[in-house]
């Protein structure tokens, strides 16, 4: 099964290291996730950002709690990481963020390729309701950016949030 590609983008007016400092703290996921969500880090020791950390979180979807657990499979401040879901609701969730200057500031980008479980199902799922969803959170993610990283609200510009 190819997986789903959800991507979307803003144009922050900031340096790139501010930006990248924002992404790269994982404690910062909470503030940029909807609350009906109930997104919580449990690690267990404070997450230091490097090629290898490992990550767990806890959300409650649909009611229901979930463990994630994500692996930082690429990092290479302030330009890009790369986090993996390692154990979680999805068969693959990769999800790219890169960083890269432009004359308004950065451009912050995500890319997220995922596969949901159940083959025929989980394709049902992704077109009733897990599509939907994943957008209005990334959106929701663009939303409460801009006060989170700084710099003049009124110069931040966002992409659409597009599932393929």
């Amino acid at each position: 099964m190819n997986p789903y590609v959800l991507q979307c983008e803003m144009i922050a007016p900031v340096t790139l290291e501010e930006a990248f400092r924002v992404f790269e703290d994982p404690y910062n996921l909470a503030r940029i996730t909807p609350p009906w969500l109930s997104f919580r880090v449990t690690s267990r020791e404070r997450v230091v950002m490097r090629p290898g950390a490992e990550i767990t979180y806890t959300i409650r979807w649909l009611g229901l709690p979930m463990k994630w657990k994500t692996l930082i499979s690429r990092y290479d401040p302030p330009h890009c990481f790369v986090d993996q879901q390692e154990e979680g609701p999805y068969v693959l969730w990769r999800h790219t963020h890169t960083f890269t200057p432009v004359a308004e500031g950065v451009r912050v980008a995500d890319e997220v390729q995922y596969i949901l479980p159940l083959g025929p199902l989980g394709k049902a799922a992704h077109a009733l309701l897990v599509g939907r969803q994943l957008k209005g959170i990334f959106e929701y993610r663009q939303r409460t950016l801009p006060p989170l990283i700084g710099g003049d609200l009124h110069r931040y510009r966002s992409s659409e949030v597009v599932i393929r």
